[in-house]
């Protein structure tokens, strides 16, 4: 999934995020709409992880979206 395609379908997705992501909240989400950058960086907040990390997850998860 692009950069435009998960900005553009966020609200669609977003439940897929969350069910991903556990930890991350409404408000999380909200604050992300669809930008790839403050996922990642949410991700590094809630679950501790590095930056490297973070985006391996994403590409992973959006692998398999």
């Amino acid at each position: 999934m692009s950069r435009n395609q998960l900005e553009g379908n966020w609200e669609q997705i977003k439940g897929n995020v969350q069910k991903a992501w556990g930890k991350l909240t409404n408000d999380d989400l909200d604050v992300i709409e669809g930008d790839r950058k403050r996922l990642a960086g949410k991700l590094q907040e809630r679950y501790g992880i590095a930056e490297e990390e973070a985006e391996k997850q994403i590409r992973d998860w959006n692998e398999r979206v």
